[in-house]
C-alpha cells in the first residue's frame, strides 16, 4: 500500500523539497551516491549515445540530460515537478546544450515527437505510487529494438547505510509487502520481482542486470561511517532491457 499517496501529491511533495542550494551543488553530476554507484553504470549500459534520440524520464533537476548531451545525445527530459524542472531549464538557458525540457507526469506522457532510440528513468520508479503506468510509457516511446535503463534504490537493501552504521551489518524484516520508506519525499518499497516481471509483461528482453559495490579506495577517502556498507552490499539496482524489434 502507498498509505494515501497518489501521483499528484507526491510530485507536489518532490517540487517543494527542490532547495537552491541542494540543486546546485547536484547540478554537474547528481550526489555522491550517483557520481559513484549509478553514473557510471548507466552511461555503459547506454552506450554510445552520440546522435541518439534519449528520453530522460523523470530527469530532476537535469544533471543526466546535460551529461547525455554532452555526449552528443538529443535529449528530451521530462519532468513533473515544477520546481525541479524551473531549475533544469535554467540551466539549459545557461548551457545551450538543445535539451528539450517537458512538464509531464511519466505516467501521462504527452506526444513527445518521433520514437526514442533510449530511454534512461534515473531513481524515479520507487518515487511513483501508480508506477506501473510510468514505466509503460518508457517502453512505449521507445522505436522497436530501443534501449530502457533503470535505477532504483535496492529493494533488499534499501536502509543499508543507516543499518550498517548501526549494527555493522545489514538487517531487514519486511520484503515482500509494498510500504512507504519515509523522507522529505516519499519513496515505495516493492520486492526487484514487481519490476522484472513488470519489464517481462511489456514484453521486454532483459539485456543486464547491474548491482554496483562501492570503490574501497572511494569509501576509505569519504571516511563516512557506516560506508563500508555500500562496499560489501549493493544499494542500487540498474537494469538494461529493450523492446522488441
Amino acid at each position: 500500500m502507498t498509505s494515501g499517496w497518489t501521483n499528484e501529491t507526491a510530485i507536489q511533495q518532490w517540487s517543494d523539497s527542490a532547495e537552491r542550494e541542494a540543486l546546485e551543488a547536484t547540478a554537474a553530476d547528481g550526489d555522491f551516491a550517483k557520481r559513484h554507484l549509478i553514473n557510471p553504470d548507466q552511461l555503459r549500459l547506454l552506450g554510445d549515445v552520440s546522435g541518439q534520440r534519449v528520453l530522460d524520464a523523470g530527469c530532476g533537476n537535469g544533471y543526466f540530460s546535460r551529461m547525455l548531451a554532452e555526449r552528443g545525445a538529443h535529449v528530451v527530459g521530462v519532468e513533473p515537478a515544477g520546481g525541479l524542472l524551473a531549475f533544469a531549464r535554467e540551466k539549459e538557458g545557461e548551457l545551450g546544450q538543445g535539451v528539450s525540457y517537458v512538464q509531464a507526469d511519466l505516467t501521462r506522457l504527452p506526444d513527445l515527437g518521433d520514437p526514442f532510440d533510449a530511454v534512461v528513468c534515473s531513481m524515479v520508479l520507487m518515487a511513483i505510487p501508480d508506477w506501473k503506468p510510468a514505466l509503460r510509457g518508457c517502453v512505449e516511446s521507445l522505436r522497436p529494438g530501443g534501449l530502457l535503463v533503470f535505477s532504483v534504490v535496492h529493494p533488499a537493501f534499501e536502509q543499508l547505510w543507516t543499518s550498517w552504521r548501526e549494527h555493522g551489518e545489514y538487517r531487514t524484516s519486511r520484503y515482500l509487502e509494498e510500504y512507504e520508506i519515509p523522507g522529505h519525499a516519499p519513496d515505495f518499497h516493492r520486492p526487484m520481482s514487481a519490476y522484472l516481471n513488470e519489464l517481462a509483461a511489456l514484453g521486454c528482453r532483459l539485456r543486464e542486470v547491474v548491482e554496483p559495490g562501492l570503490d574501497p579506495a572511494v569509501a576509505a577517502q569519504s571516511g563516512v561511517p557506516g560506508i563500508e556498507g555500500y562496499v560489501r552490499m549493493p544499494n542500487f539496482l540498474i537494469v538494461s532491457a529493450e523492446t522488441p524489434s
